[in-house]
């Protein structure tokens, strides 16, 4: 289900507004991502476009925008280079973690190769930073910073936690750039390119980088509770790269069984991940991670009572519970 489809928009007016958005949105989107002279970077550039996607990014570019002038042609263009960075980030992440799906299809890694995931979602950045030409200064600046936080947190989650850094810390300071800093850039982005005052531009960062953390950890969750999760991902998917997600930072805490599991690295035997999943969903650390999700979705409805009132507003606030419902 889209995003789009998800979202609970009381006001007709702004309902209709997004709805049309979003269409544009998709057309735009893939004839940006597939324009190149060499076919099979085009038909590589559609795949994963092609098998859907939440599209939760430009839609709350769209949102952001409505606390100015949403009517502005930078703003469906910010929605679409803030997709194209989402998604040229998830080629990179699937060759990474080796996921075998992505949107219920197989990986472009599995489809192709590694070198063709990772060259098309470079190109996805090329041509993400082509359309953001035509953006003002600030709104570049934005998307620049935004994307070199996207970076460092993939370093970061590969390099581990520094020498005597709690691992929880090092987690949660990952989830920020690597996931919050594209929600925060969406909501930014669509307030900033729509004309919104700097209060409400803040406010729409600070409710973004909330809600991207929550969103983010109650991915942690869904992956170990799901039988597969809503991305289309299989479930375990963090056990098997050996990517260690909050609920089983916090239960191996506890030592035990789960402990001598993933100590191990990645865990590739489809028995013991079986094993390790039961001991996830049965584990403190599992209702601990849960707790967080909605810690950081009260951060974000915080936020969201910073901004002005309108129909926008009062949908963004009940979209923190919708997150925060994801993982429960």
């Amino acid at each position: 289900m889209s995003a789009i489809e998800q979202l609970v928009v009381p006001d007709p007016e702004l309902a209709e507004r997004l709805r049309k958005g979003m269409a544009e949105v998709e057309t735009r989107l893939r004839e940006t991502a597939t324009d190149s002279p060499d076919p099979l970077i085009g038909q590589a550039a559609g795949y994963l476009l092609d098998a859907g996607g939440k599209r939760w990014r430009p839609l709350l570019v769209l949102l952001g925008a409505q606390f100015g002038d949403p009517e502005r042609a930078s703003v469906l263009d910010a929605a679409v280079v803030v997709e194209l960075i989402h998604a040229a980030s998830l080629h990179h992440d699937d060759v990474m973690d080796e996921a075998p799906l992505r949107h219920g299809v197989p990986s472009a890694h599995l489809r192709w190769n590694n070198k063709i995931a990772i060259l098309v979602g470079d190109h996805l950045v090329a041509r993400g930073a082509t359309l953001s030409v035509d953006l003002d200064e600030a709104a570049r600046r934005m998307q620049a910073q935004a994307f070199e936080r996207l970076v460092r947190g993939q370093v970061r989650e590969v390099a581990g936690p520094r020498p005597g850094q709690d691992p929880v810390e090092h987690h949660l300071e990952v989830v920020g750039d690597k996931s919050a800093s594209l929600i925060a850039l969406a909501v930014r982005l669509g307030g900033i390119c729509a004309g919104a005052d700097a209060a409400t531009v803040a406010a729409l960062g600070e409710y973004g980088e909330a809600l991207g953390v929550a969103f983010q950890l109650s991915d942690d969750v869904i992956d170990i509770v799901s039988g597969a999760d809503r991305a289309g991902k299989a479930a375990g998917t963090d056990l098997r790269a050996g990517v260690m997600t909050l609920p089983a930072l916090l239960a191996v805490r506890e030592g035990g069984r789960l402990g001598e599991i993933l100590a191990t690295g990645p865990v590739e035997d489809a028995d013991l991940r079986a094993e390790a999943l039961a001991l996830l969903r049965s584990s403190p650390g599992l209702a601990a991670a849960r707790a967080e999700v909605a810690r950081y979705a009260g951060r974000a409805r915080a936020a969201a009572l910073r901004l002005p009132d309108g129909p926008a507003r009062r949908v963004l606030e009940p979209l923190c519970d919708l997150v925060a419902s994801r993982s429960s």
